[in-house]
């Protein structure tokens, strides 16, 4: 009898463990783990011993007519390969329409007068963890009695630049001029990424988005913004969700125009497999279905067929990088076929790439003089190794989860879309995600207005019930 009594008590025992597990987890809130601040020094050689001088310096674009000139002397010089017949632009850039845009380029194209348009807006550099930072600062140039503008950081991604947010700007910083109403106002800074644009490239290995989020919150910091809200598509997609994990106390909201998972689980599996004939069991709504399904076309086959630049770029960056950084028409047919297919798939079955459907070539070859006069196309290819070399799924940011509100504006033509379903697994706290009813990848440059709204009406929704202050 005692042998049973006995093993009454070790099963009640195990009970008891097992309901205090049980309790511990149900009730125990996670510990909010945060993101490192990475205090890196990408400067050349030894880090000096004195201090770093923090000072913030005006900038402004600057050309010369020698920059000019050997500009000129290549695009005459450049030699073209003949397309296949009807290959439009299924093989990338259509070379019959290249020489449209070279000869665009070499006679009607006025860099002197966009290097005007560039420094419309206020620009500075200043220099964090030994790098150069160039940033562009606009403050409004109105506010309403009482009312304080709202600091916004916006990050770009490859292959664009600063130059991106220009259409965006003013609905932001003024957006009662453009019928957007009052209530909210920003001061908007655009930084280049390190290694793009007008920031100096970082000179040691292992600058990574979370490098690049610590430098930004650094800048934010530095230009006295201790809470602020942050904006991006691309890699700012993911550096402004790196900051958001960096420092959720002081960043009150992220907005995103791409949002990626890269921890897939057995549910994200299975959702491929039968959201299909399920999307309820999913969480998937109608919209995601369309976008998602049939899956093997859009997405594993869209992924191999559209992600072959990323392996080049995160495997061998320099050694393509030569070629482009030597020729502006092979970086122009490099870059500008990402602004073809990124802005609709669809845009591949024409001669012309569509380019000129959703932009202008002024504004492409802008983006892509920027590229050319600072000589950062390698720089800026290095950042996919630095991201992706340790392998996707790996870095401690992609197992953390982002508590910060979070808005998200899923454009149809993007790449690859992330149904809310998966992204509310890695950010906690949705509060607006919006299908946009057209546009691609690059939103801010393609649609300023839709995209300027989607972050109004967040921000709305954050101030009003004072979200960040509630996590």
């Amino acid at each position: 009898e005692s042998s049973s009594s006995l093993a009454g008590i070790m099963l009640l025992e195990v009970f008891l463990v097992l309901g205090t597990v049980l309790i511990y987890f149900l009730f125990s809130k996670k510990k909010e783990e945060t993101l490192p601040f990475k205090d890196g020094w990408w400067g050349k050689g030894q880090k000096p011993v004195t201090q770093e001088d923090t000072s913030v310096r005006p900038f402004k674009v600057e050309t010369t007519e020698e920059e000019l000139s050997d500009l000129f002397r290549r695009l005459d010089q450049a030699r073209f390969t003949e397309p296949l017949e009807n290959s439009c632009f299924h093989y990338g850039t259509n070379s019959v329409h290249l020489r449209k845009v070279v000869s665009y380029w070499k006679n009607q194209f006025n860099w002197k007068k966009q290097v005007e348009v560039l420094n419309k807006y206020p620009q500075f550099k200043t220099k964090i963890q030994g790098i150069d930072i160039h940033f562009v600062h606009v403050k409004p140039p109105r506010l309403p009695e009482g009312q304080a503008a709202k600091p916004l950081l916006m990050v770009h991604g490859w292959p664009g630049s600063f130059y991106e947010f220009y259409k965006i700007i003013p609905l932001l910083t003024d957006p009662a001029s453009h019928g957007l109403g009052d209530e909210h106002i920003f001061e908007v800074i655009c930084p280049s990424i390190p290694g793009y644009g007008f920031s100096e490239a970082p000179h040691k290995k292992d600058f990574n988005s979370v490098s690049a989020a610590s430098v930004f919150y650094e800048l934010m910091l530095r230009l006295g913004f201790n809470e602020f809200y942050t904006q991006g598509g691309d890699w700012g997609w993911l550096i402004c969700t790196n900051l958001a994990q960096i420092a959720p106390n002081h960043v009150k909201g992220l907005h995103l125009n791409m949002a990626s998972v890269s921890k897939l689980g057995l549910t994200h599996l299975l959702s491929v497999l039968l959201g299909r004939y399920f999307p309820g069991l999913f969480g998937l709504q109608d919209e995601d279905v369309r976008r998602m399904f049939p899956f093997l076309k859009k997405g594993l086959y869209r992924i191999l067929s559209e992600s072959g630049y990323a392996h080049i770029q995160a495997t061998k960056p320099d050694t393509v990088g030569c070629g482009l950084n030597d020729s502006p028409v092979g970086l122009a047919a490099y870059i500008l076929e990402k602004f073809s297919s990124w802005t609709d798939m669809e845009f591949q079955n024409l001669e012309d790439g569509g380019l000129e459907r959703k932009f202008s070539l002024d504004d492409l070859l802008t983006n892509v003089m920027i590229y050319w006069v600072s000589g950062c196309i390698v720089s800026s290819m290095r950042f996919y190794k630095e991201n992706l070399q340790k392998g996707i799924g790996t870095q401690k940011h992609e197992k953390l989860t982002v508590q910060v509100p979070t808005g998200i504006a899923s454009f149809p033509n993007e790449i690859l879309h992330t149904p809310q379903a998966w992204a509310k697994k890695k950010y906690t706290n949705i509060v607006s995600f919006h299908f946009m009813p057209r546009g691609g990848h690059f939103a801010a440059l393609e649609e300023p207005e839709l995209l300027a709204k989607d972050i109004l009406q967040f921000v709305g929704k954050v101030e009003k019930e004072q979200l960040w202050k509630k996590k």
